[in-house]
């Protein structure tokens, strides 16, 4: 089994079990060993899976402000749960290659394997979400064949990515490619690097 074709099953596993109940609130069982890469592949889809409703959710035009600012204020720290998360897979694959020889003429990658992961996570969302739309019972006929349309194209993009995650992965264990991380170091979160934070005048 390929590492995409792993995080794929999980992640439409993951999918699936949130949307038994659909709600942001509900709680995480996570079936996979504590710290393992696939509890920490169905914690990322989960996530995502949140963080895709509360998105949503802020959206809505009747929305009471003192909520917006509430789920504002939740989507900030699921992006910091999110990015963290993505570390902690570098660090997985960071420790899975760690005694490759890299060949002298090896060259470096646009974004870390656990960064094309985060998307594919977020694709399937799109994927689940696009078959519902074009499934749905109320919709007129254009909606549905225009919902069809882009499913399509998410479909050759998750086979696309998945192809791409698992060469750059098949590279980088062949020493073709190595990994350097840069970490998200995010300033807005941090109260001594944002103005207001900190209270600069």
């Amino acid at each position: 089994m390929t590492f995409s074709e792993l995080s794929l099953g999980i992640f439409e596993q993951a999918t699936g079990d949130y949307h038994v109940t659909d709600h942001v609130d509900a709680l995480i069982h996570n079936p996979y060993k504590e710290k393992s890469i696939e509890y920490y592949l169905y914690l990322k889809n989960w996530i995502d899976a949140v963080q895709w409703h509360l998105e949503d959710i802020i959206r809505d035009p009747n929305i009471e402000p003192e909520q917006a600012l509430l789920i504002k204020r939740r989507i900030d720290k699921s992006n910091q749960d999110r990015t963290d998360l993505v570390e902690l897979i570098d660090s997985y694959f960071l420790d899975t290659y760690k005694e490759v020889i890299v060949k002298k003429d090896a060259t470096i990658n646009t974004e870390s394997p656990a960064w094309a992961v985060d998307r594919l996570s977020i694709l399937v969302l799109k994927i689940y979400h696009m078959q519902q739309e074009a499934n749905r019972p109320d919709a007129e006929e254009a909606h549905m064949a225009a919902c069809n349309q882009k499913l399509a194209v998410l479909l050759e993009q998750r086979k696309d990515l998945s192809t791409a995650l698992d060469q750059l992965l098949e590279d980088i264990q062949q020493g073709d490619k190595y990994m350097k991380v840069y970490r998200q170091m995010k300033m807005y979160n941090d109260p001594s690097l944002n103005p207001v934070l900190y209270g600069k005048k």
